[in-house]
């Protein structure tokens, strides 16, 4: 038996105590965690956290990484008393706004499996006989929240780890990771040089010094949020054995971006009320571990009272027993904050061995341990970690300028009813494709995702409003569904049905795949064969090494040892990078090259029935099944410009995806766009794009297909090569599929034919939660909305379903895919 890989956790707060139990109770006990704090008080996030958990969150894998954490800390005790008090949860509403986005909370709850009811004013006052239930609406209440005893729980875990073998040092700081052939092979401290062949930082919001040490970007932003205990509250007297004790359901004020808690006859109050209030961790107060104390340390920061005073005006509103108290303490306590409000978990592209697990708060702290520990003895974290992934961003967005001005938005917006389309108001226009200029002038409504703006309907399309025949006109929608919405995506997608229209698809990321072994490597990684003639263009998967699908690409092979491909993000460009590099090591006969070409290139979706009449203007280059089939690619031009032009269609029409570089792209569009005329061509925006795709079946990977799913039960079987054996994932896929399925992906239409839900809501068969929708909009071409959802694998096609949606029930019925051209006459023709 091999010996376990020497570990080192950079961190002893709740995350890399968690971590190193997690590893030690896999068998992986050559582990050391270093922590710069003392032991007993490390002065990090975890030492005055609040542990308020309340699980309920729109990311499934977050809401799994919560019920992980509330059944791990439970499991954890000493002396009669675990390290968590399941108070329960309560989120109470003092808008109608409010109100309703419970609603939508709980429906995140039940798609998720956890427990939850929304309840009325009178017991919300039951539940919490403090509040003023003159001013509350409704709550919503999850009994399996409650309250973290993180720094009680640090203690148990190191002594629980240390007993199977792993290493605690204390007040002692990382000076450097040491390097060697792209691997960490150690971590410095004055001390010494503790060897290491994996490397985790779990060092919290000092995450960013450590990554530099090894030249990894940590896009977190550390940010001071307030925490105040008010004198003794009379209502709470005697209620408590411990002084930090808690009975009381955690509650939220999120209408005033409020949050309480029971400090045994005190209450604790947070607030994001506050203007941002982001720190320099070169500014920070340095304190000797041997001065640390629970006032003082490098974590909590001075009292703004100025800033709190609001804060104190609305709780006393509330709650009014506190007009009787007073502000006894306050502080103010950093906190990790992210561009997209995730955490950052995975392994450096560069340095081999180095995982960040940080911007993680208490209430997933047990949930990323164990899938951090799953990822580096298993391979794989058993819960998806997509959202999560450490290199999920652009080079953009881990700019130094951008990580802060985002963090700081997400602070602000922490509490806020959100649309699942809202768009961040800044930093925007950082990346426009070549038609941006003529998408203004023809008024695009933009809404942007990373950092492309992507036009989503065009205000030029407008009068075809006029035009657009009945069977094609959409009902009106709701108030939440229709925000982000316009009437003109129903124009856009009858013209690219009837006509002919332009789809900027430039925010696609390419990758250009070259060199000797560029076949070998697509081959290995990809569930498709890639080894046809130059001209061939694959669409397949990328799988994990329990068969589930990372991810879903288009590989065009251009010449012998050239590839272009259409992926998901930049996680996809650093797995291919990294697995290139890995094979040109191994065999420098077999090297890869991987570039990212998106910015220098550009993308034009032509499609629609009069595709042909309008490209046969401007090139003379043969179009027709005979030279250009389905899923086929061909260097042509089009009046003089150099175009790869690509045989396949996302909106399940006739047409092609037209590839040129950047500097051509402005050009492209005009003589595309001026060709068509005659024909009635338009430029169409997302909306339509959205609804075309779901009307084809075509599955959008991150949302209808994730990590945890296999290609046979998301309906991509098609995708796997049969006689393929030696690629990435064969062996358990081919397990997975020998065993019957338990779920499916399937195709729901809507029977009223005009409520449209949005995703994330839950699906009820026979009355009881049996899935959840992924993808939903209205289907212009069949009249009636549209909705995928995760369900039991037993049902059928005329079936009735329930989707939830703000607290009421709509009918639908799974139908047969595609809805529309079954046949695919359209996109062969």
């Amino acid at each position: 038996m091999s010996p376990t890989p020497r570990v080192v956790i950079i961190g002893a707060g709740i995350v890399g105590a968690n971590l190193a139990d997690e590893l030690a109770t896999r068998g992986w006990n050559n582990v050391t965690v270093i922590e710069q704090g003392p032991l007993h008080l490390a002065g990090g996030s975890t030492s005055h956290a609040p542990g308020l958990v309340f699980q309920t969150n729109p990311s499934k894998t977050m809401t799994e990484l919560a019920g992980y954490t509330v059944e791990k800390l439970l499991s954890l005790s000493a002396d009669g008393r675990s390290c968590f008090n399941q108070v329960g949860g309560l989120e109470v509403a003092t808008t109608e706004a409010r109100l309703e986005e419970l609603k939508r909370r709980l429906g995140f709850a039940t798609s998720w499996g956890l427990e939850g009811r929304l309840i009325d004013p009178d017991e919300c006052g039951k539940r919490y006989p403090m509040i003023n239930r003159d001013m509350v609406l409704g709550g919503l209440y999850v009994p399996s929240d409650g309250l973290a005893s993180a720094a009680r729980a640090v203690q148990l875990l190191i002594e629980k780890a240390s007993e199977a073998g792993v290493k605690f040092i204390g007040s002692t700081p990382v000076t450097g990771i040491e390097q060697a052939g792209g691997k960490v092979t150690g971590v410095e401290t004055p001390d010494g040089v503790v060897p290491a062949d994996i490397v985790v930082s779990c060092a919290g919001f000092w995450g960013p010094k450590i990554g530099a040490m090894v030249g990894m970007p940590v896009p977190l932003l550390p940010l001071a949020h307030q925490y105040v205990k008010t004198t003794a509250v009379p209502e709470l007297a005697g209620q408590n054995e411990l002084p930090n004790g808690a009975r009381l359901p955690i509650l939220r004020h999120q209408d005033k971006d409020l949050y309480y808690r029971e400090h045994g006859e005190r209450i604790g109050i947070g607030s994001y009320a506050h203007r941002p209030m982001p720190v320099d961790l070169d500014e920070l107060p340095q304190v000797r571990a041997d001065q640390m104390s629970e006032h003082r340390m490098p974590s909590r920061l001075e009292f703004t009272e100025a800033d709190f005073l609001p804060s104190w005006q609305d709780s006393q509103e509330l709650l009014p027993a506190l007009r009787g108290a007073e502000i006894e303490d306050g502080f103010n306590g950093i906190f990790s904050f992210t561009p997209d409000g995730g955490p950052l978990i995975g392994e450096s592209p560069e340095v081999k061995g180095f995982y960040l697990a940080e911007a993680v708060w208490v209430t997933h702290s047990a949930g990323v341990a164990k899938s951090v520990a799953e990822l580096l003895v298993e391979g794989q974290s058993r819960t998806p970690l997509h959202e999560c992934e450490a290199t999920r961003f652009e080079k953009i967005q881990v700019s130094k300028e951008y990580v802060s001005e985002t963090s700081q938005q997400n602070f602000v917006e922490i509490y806020d009813v959100l649309h699942p389309l809202q768009p961040r108001e800044s930093p925007r226009d950082l990346r426009v494709s070549p038609f941006n200029v003529r998408q203004h002038e023809l008024g695009a409504f933009f809404l942007e995702s990373a950092g492309w703006e992507r036009p989503h309907w065009y205000e030029a399309n407008s009068t075809l409003l006029q035009e657009l025949p009945e069977e094609w006109q959409a009902p009106e929608r709701d108030s939440w569904s229709n925000m982000f919405h316009s009437p003109i995506s129903a124009a856009e997608a009858w013209k690219t049905r009837t006509a002919v229209a332009l789809y900027d698809m430039t925010p696609l990321k390419r990758l250009e795949v070259t060199g000797p072994g560029a076949l070998a490597l697509l081959q290995r990684l990809s569930t498709g064969n890639i080894a046809k003639k130059p001209g061939a263009v694959t669409y397949c998967l990328l799988l994990a090494d329990d068969g589930g699908v990372r991810s879903d690409v288009t590989i065009a092979r251009l010449a012998e040892e050239t590839f272009q491909l259409g992926v998901n993000g930049n996680i996809d460009f650093d797995y291919f990078r990294v697995e290139a590099r890995k094979q040109s090591a191994a065999d420098p006969a077999q090297w890869v090259h991987v570039s990212d070409i998106t910015g220098g290139t550009c993308c034009i979706g032509l499609w629609g029935p009069l595709a042909r009449e309008v490209i046969g203007k401007v090139s003379e280059d043969d179009y027709t099944n005979d030279s250009l089939r389905y899923f086929r690619a061909k260097e042509v031009h089009i009046d003089g410009i150099p175009v790869t032009a690509w045989r396949l269609s996302y909106v399940g029409e006739l047409g092609w995806e037209l590839y040129t570089s950047a500097e051509y792209g402005l050009k492209l569009w005009d003589l595309l766009f001026e060709a068509g005329q005659e024909y009635g061509i338009i430029a169409a925006g997302r909306g339509a794009f959205n609804s075309l795709r779901l009307e084809k079946g075509y599955r959008l990977w991150g949302t209808d297909v994730t990590p945890e799913h296999s290609p046979y039960e998301a309906g991509l079987g098609f995708s796997v090569f049969k006689d393929k054996t030696d690629f990435v994932g064969y062996e358990a896929l081919a397990a997975r599929r020998a065993e019957p399925a338990s779920r499916e992906l399937k195709c729901l239409t809507v029977d009223d034919g005009t409520s449209v839900v949005l995703g994330k809501e839950p699906v009820f068969v026979d009355g009881e939660p049996a899935g959840y929708v992924t993808s939903a909009a209205y289907g212009y071409t069949v009249g009636r909305p549209i909705a995928y959802a995760w369900l039991p694998a037993g049902l059928a096609e005329g079936d009735s379903v329930e989707i939830g949606y703000f607290g009421r029930k709509v009918a639908a019925t799974i139908a047969a895919e595609p809805l529309v051209d079954p046949k695919m006459e359209r996109l062969r023709g």
